[in-house]
């Protein structure tokens, strides 16, 4: 009887993962089932064969996606890849247009570069109803390609993809592609484009199947993702985004037919905006050392600045000047030259620090409160221009297809800012302090633990430095990481200006400029007899006096007798 028990059970389990529809992989052979995930392990020189089995009758055509991290799988319709039959890609899939009866399918997965690849896939059927993605395709070598094709670089994400076409029944020629441009031809098809973000900073390859897994139908990028642009089969099938090094990001196209309300599916991309094969610069190495220091630094002197800067008015003049000059001068420098990231981010500190000397020997020379207000002014408008332009107002046709009306709004809002200081000078620098120096912490912080928030300054570097930046769509995930520094950051800014403001109430608006006391009481001292400092030797005497008593011996004075009065 145990015996039987032993013998019966592996049995009962077998049966139920066949009919739940998981599969294990056998060797070199695996199943898969229409809206089943599927892991599969493709070794060394190993072709390993894909079988679609139980296709229901209704469906005309399937599309086998598979998924790996960054490793590329080559997917084929032939045990031998060849040019046409095959796709080599991170993010891969096949379309196979069904005939009459057939009920099953292969097609093939191996590894182009002969190492062991990891991932994950699903099987995606359709009816004749539904449009086929990627159907009047005219650029790949594939005669029908449902895939996304995805380029990145330091300052955007495109995406583009094939023309879809509509549904047809099995057994029977495609529709015309490009035959007329009525309403019943595939020129109705309208492309919604989605994007889903994966969790800040988690580059594990669990995170992103478990992402493709909860995305890579129509139902769940619709509830789960989010819908950027939807694009008519008039305009052209490319979107552009803003890059975020180090986020993983998914991006998916469901194509509609509107006139018989279906819709399909082409197969999701992802990407990190970075390399995972890099030893420079790659995924795992983001923070660089020389962002590190700088933003170290930048975020101690922003803390000083926040809760002691209107105090201490030399010191937050030169963290201003040093600011505006070394931004102005990176852009200058990037844009110009071919310099290094590190050797353009040493210059730029450099030329600060000159510019906030200057800034401070402005105002010691001149004494113009109101002119150097104005600079600090200018850094508070920059922070509200950019981060008016950071919510979604940003990505309106209007600001993202014309730099003109981008800039002029963004200069706008940036010379309204320092007229308020003009009536209140001094409570707009505390408030200035406060805000600015609480976002360099911010961006301190950002250098170790990422943060959307850096990207509402990153975001306007970006433009600056990539002519072709306005066409991104800057969207960023705001995660609990993003709403923990928005409270600190208030939290720093407001401590910081009711701080200041009740510890200088009783003092004078702007300490007075050094140069301008020192000609006071020079001029004091010349016209005032009474004053000691009038009989005082000048310097060269003082310096001559001092010679002297070097080089001679003091004779004894003798005896002193007080003075009586």
């Amino acid at each position: 009887m145990k015996m039987c028990r032993l013998i019966w059970y592996p049995l009962l389990l077998l049966l139920i993962f066949v009919e739940c529809g998981v599969h294990a992989q056998v060797e070199n052979r695996v199943i898969f089932l229409p809206g089943a995930f599927q892991n599969v392990s493709v070794s060394k020189n190993e072709t390993v064969q894909a079988v679609v089995s139980r296709i229901p009758a209704e469906f005309t055509f399937i599309t086998l996606q598979f998924h790996t991290q960054h490793r590329n799988a080559t997917l084929s319709y032939t045990t031998k890849p060849g040019l046409g039959l095959s796709l080599t890609a991170v993010d891969s899939g096949l379309l196979s247009a069904l005939q009459l009866g057939q009920t099953s399918l292969s097609l093939f997965l191996s590894s182009p570069s002969g190492d062991v690849v990891t991932g994950t896939g699903v099987i995606l059927a359709y009816s004749s109803a539904d449009p086929v993605p990627g159907a009047c395709n005219m650029e790949s070598n594939l005669d029908i390609d449902p895939n996304i094709y995805i380029h990145y670089n330091l300052y955007e994400t495109t995406i583009k993809f094939a023309p879809a076409n509509l549904g047809y029944e099995r057994g029977k020629a495609p529709p015309a592609c490009d035959q007329s441009t009525e309403s019943t031809t595939r020129w109705r098809l309208q492309y919604d484009v989605y994007q889903y973000f994966l969790p800040e900073r988690d580059l594990s390859e669990r995170s992103l199947f478990s992402g493709i897994q909860a995305v890579a139908d129509i139902q769940g990028m619709m509830q789960n993702g989010r819908r950027i642009i939807t694009l008519l089969s008039t305009d052209v099938s490319v979107a552009v985004f803003n890059s975020i090094p180090g986020q993983g990001v998914i991006y998916s196209v469901i194509v509609r037919d509107p006139l018989l309300n279906t819709s399909a599916s082409y197969v999701p991309v992802h990407t990190y905006a970075c390399s995972f094969n890099s030893t420079l610069d790659g995924c795992q190495t983001l923070g660089k050392i020389s962002t590190k220091i700088f933003f170290t630094i930048t975020g101690l002197a922003g803390l000083f600045v926040c809760f002691c800067g209107h105090r201490f008015f030399k010191c937050e003049l030169f963290c201003m000047g040093f600011s505006f000059a070394s931004f102005f001068f990176f852009v200058l420098i990037t844009r110009t030259t071919d310099l290094t990231y590190d050797l353009s981010l040493t210059v730029s500190a450099v030329v600060g620090v000159l510019g906030g000397v200057v800034l401070v020997m402005s105002w010691w020379r001149f004494g113009s409160v109101m002119a150097c207000v104005v600079v600090v002014g200018l850094m508070l408008g920059f922070l509200v221009a950019s981060i008016v332009l950071f919510t979604p107002l940003g990505d309106l046709d209007m600001f993202r297809r014309s730099d003109a009306v981008f800039w002029v709004t963004f200069c706008c809002i940036m010379v309204v800012v320092p007229l308020f200081f003009v009536r209140w000078p001094r409570e707009g620098n505390i408030t200035t302090c406060g805000i600015v120096g609480a976002y360099a912490v911010i961006l301190a912080v950002n250098a170790y633990v990422y943060t959307s928030l850096s990207y509402i300054t990153l975001n306007i570097l970006k433009r600056l430095l990539n002519n072709n930046f306005n066409a991104a769509f800057t969207d960023v995930p705001f995660q609990p990481i993003d709403y923990v520094m928005i409270t600190v950051w208030v939290v720093l800014g407001v401590c910081g200006i009711v701080l200041q403001l009740y510890r200088e109430r009783s003092r004078p608006f702007f300490p007075p400029s050094p140069y301008l006391m020192w000609l006071q009481e020079r001029e004091r001292r010349k016209t005032n007899v009474l004053d000691p400092s009038h009989h005082f030797p000048s310097l060269p005497s003082r310096i001559m006096a001092r010679a002297r008593q070097l080089t001679r011996r003091n004779e004894p004075v003798g005896e002193h007798t007080p003075l009586l009065l």
